[in-house]
């Protein structure tokens, strides 16, 4: 029996030569060469067919206003043809859901895994009140094509304005807060997704049949995120995870904003506290021919300290993974990470330090009960 739901609808990517769907969503993961495929990517001319992915809208005069009651970025102020991303959090601050918006002056349009869909219309659906908001699955309608370039594709645009999602992550969002210090490799990231008719996808697998257009599987396009250090809420995110741990404040959240669900966990842990665990990109030693899966346990000597969540092999950096392990893991320590019955030792690349949080440096208090002694003179 398959560990991956059968795929709703199969792309005619698939149809191309070498295509093959190693994870059973019904898009090409690769097409026969993942390392060339991440090269044709990084430098902007391929397309990854993301068309697994699910499109939901949002429309109402009160679409922005409304969802920003519900989640952690700040949505009034988003304009026709801007991009934004959110999260949906429970009471405790954990990540539910994780949202790319992109608003196009009349409907909010909403990118999210598959999975994700069905759960997130209907919380939705059961908060609209009063309010004068109407959504949908547009789903069946509209593909998702991913790409760093611009290449000419036949863009969706029913309001006028190109629906194309372009991802925040390259720099910290007004409202927001980067943990990872230095240089940070998600400058030089410009992913986007642009939404295309569905119907138009079997020109596109001609125009890449012919030369015209490059593709690239998503297994090219996961290396190059790992690279850039970019959550993702199919990967990254458990049943635990609060933004803070995966560097998430950066793009997906807004610290000044007004109320919502799980922003008193938020502040708290900012301004207060630390995230109990914390994002680490690991370099893997590569002798042993192995790569860990999601899930595999990383461990600091005979200590458990974490689970990868990510991993691929990176065309000039080689095998790479995103990681998330307990915040009291030495930065300085080799990890190691269980693979195929063998222990790949790996270093790590620090996203989220151990200091992250307590922003506030609120100076501590003296215990109840504890002398101040004054020296004599």
């Amino acid at each position: 029996m398959s560990d991956h739901p059968e795929p709703e609808q199969r792309s005619p990517f698939l149809d191309l030569p070498g295509a093959v769907d190693t994870d059973g969503t019904g898009v090409p993961a690769h097409y026969g060469s993942p390392l060339s495929e991440q090269r044709a990517l990084a430098e902007r001319g391929a397309i990854v067919d993301l068309s697994d992915r699910a499109v939901l809208t949002i429309q109402g005069p009160d679409r922005l206003s409304w969802l920003n009651s519900l989640t952690s970025q700040a949505l009034t102020g988003l304009r026709p043809g801007e991009s934004s991303e959110t999260l949906l959090l429970d009471v405790t601050g954990r990540v539910e859901h994780a949202v790319r918006l992109a608003d196009d002056g009349e409907t909010l349009w909403l990118l999210v895994d598959r999975p994700e869909a069905e759960g997130l219309l209907g919380w939705l659906d059961s908060m609209r009140f009063m309010l004068r908001v109407e959504l949908a699955d547009r789903t069946a309608e509209l593909a998702t094509i991913g790409t760093l370039g611009d290449p000419p594709l036949p863009l969706a645009a029913p309001n006028g304005v190109p629906l194309v999602w372009h991802d925040p992550w390259r720099a910290v969002t007004p409202g927001g807060h980067q943990y990872a210090h230095g240089e940070h490799p998600g400058a030089g990231w410009s992913w986007s997704e642009r939404l295309v008719p569905r119907d138009a996808l079997p020109s596109l697998v001609a125009r890449v049949r012919s030369g015209e257009l490059s593709a690239a599987g998503t297994l090219a396009a996961d290396a190059l995120r790992i690279a850039a250090w970019r959550p993702r809420f199919s990967t990254e995110v458990d049943e635990r995870t609060i933004p803070h741990e995966l560097d998430w404040l950066r793009t997906a959240v807004h610290l000044s904003k007004g109320c919502y669900r799980g922003q008193e966990t938020v502040a708290k842990v900012h301004n207060l506290g630390h995230p109990p665990r914390r994002l680490v990109m690991l370099h893997l030693d590569g002798s042993e021919g192995v790569l860990p899966e999601s899930g595999a346990v990383v461990s600091a000597g005979d200590r458990e300290v974490g689970a990868v969540t990510s991993s691929a092999v990176h065309y000039e950096l080689g095998p790479i993974a995103l990681a998330v392990v307990k915040r009291s893991t030495d930065p300085d320590a080799t990890l190691t990470v269980a693979a195929d019955g063998v222990q790949v030792a790996a270093g790590q690349e620090i996203v989220v330090p151990p200091e992250a949080g307590s922003a506030a440096q609120v100076p501590r208090i003296p215990r109840l009960g504890a002398v101040t002694r004054t020296p004599r003179s």
